[in-house]
């Protein structure tokens, strides 16, 4: 109950940090349309360009985090979590396409030396969305991160790489107001270009990760820390762990080596056990799903129940889990006992 509380909360934080950005980057957006109609600056309007990015990737997130958030059904048995992962995706396709976009319109820029005007006043209004850019890119991050959302983190990153670039276009002016050099303008434009392209490259890899169900080492090294602290008697060993991410809930399958002359419902009582600690303290959603394996008197050393009946060696020392030991095979302590009786 406590759980659905917390998940309704974040929830609800999630849902007005999604309108937040769509009206504040509507806003911004606005502001840098202003400024480029004033100046007529390449550099402004590549960061012009980069705020419709921000204005539409902000209007889909508004219902991807709303649809994100839906508890699982018939149809979508770990979640809706995964659709976060679409939009950040889509979100760095967007990126990547206004960047090629700034790039050509810039190369023109630059190769028929458009003229500029006002760039005082552009430069007052360039500095001013930079400044609500910062805010807001530090208020989605942290929301983002605090109510683990992947489609706000990467609204975050999105937009503080927005006030790198505008920073640039600042610069930029700047140096043409001192130097009256025209052509720094575009060469600066196409600078941005460049780095919103690698920068919405970074973002589709990182969500392509996420879909494909590739391994996070902070979250391994999250859980291994939970599921060795979580410990009693009788959990020897676990291995082959596997996660499948979807949004903030994540699937978690094992292999756990418990020893074999527990009956079934000692051995349920144990795994319930564990599972219900692992999950309170784990800081995403989640369930623990395990494959349970009998030790087959081939972990004695490690194994710390001490009244067992049917140990062949004595206790040692209890064996510390592992990112490595987690995703890896089993590691018995008598490996031929252990593969006489095949492998688990």
């Amino acid at each position: 109950m406590a759980s659905d509380v917390l998940s309704d909360s974040s929830n609800k934080i999630r849902n007005r940090a999604a309108w937040v950005s769509a009206i504040a980057s509507l806003l911004i957006f606005g502001l840098k349309v202003g400024a480029y109609r004033i100046t007529g600056s390449s550099a402004v309007l590549s960061d012009a360009l980069e705020s419709i990015v921000n204005v539409i990737a902000s209007v889909v997130a508004l219902y991807v985090v709303r649809f994100a958030s839906q508890p699982a059904d018939h149809e979508h048995p770990y979640g809706h979590g995964k659709a976060e992962s679409f939009s950040s995706a889509f979100e760095g396709g967007l990126i990547f396409f206004a960047a090629i976009m700034i790039i050509l319109e810039s190369a023109k820029a630059l190769i028929y030396q458009e003229p500029t005007q006002q760039l005082e006043v552009g430069l007052l209004v360039v500095a001013v969305a930079a400044l609500l850019n910062l805010a807001l890119g530090f208020y989605l991050k942290h929301v983002g991160k605090t109510h683990h959302s992947e489609a706000l983190r990467a609204s975050g990153a999105h937009v503080m790489s927005d006030v790198l670039t505008t920073a640039g276009v600042m610069v930029g002016l700047g140096l043409v107001l001192l130097t009256d050099i025209k052509w720094i303008d575009p060469v600066v434009a196409i600078l941005v270009g460049l780095q919103l392209a690698f920068s919405g490259y970074k973002i589709v890899r990182e969500s392509l990760g996420v879909l494909m169900d590739e391994q996070d080492e902070e979250i391994l090294r999250d859980l291994t820390k939970e599921l060795d602290s979580s410990r009693e008697p009788g959990v020897i060993d676990i291995h082959h762990l596997r996660i499948i991410r979807s949004g903030r809930f994540h699937h978690v399958d094992a292999h756990m080596v418990i020893p074999e002359y527990f009956d079934i419902l000692k051995a349920h009582d144990l795994v319930h056990r564990y599972e219900e600690r692992v999950v309170g303290a784990y800081k995403f959603d989640g369930e623990l799903a395990f494959h349970l394996d009998p030790c087959k008197k081939s972990y004695c050393r490690v194994c710390d129940v001490l009244t067992c009946p049917i140990r062949q060696e004595p206790y040692q020392s209890l064996r510390a889990f592992t990112v490595k030991s987690l995703t890896d095979g089993p590691r018995p302590t008598n490996q031929g006992a252990y593969d006489k009786s095949g492998s688990t």
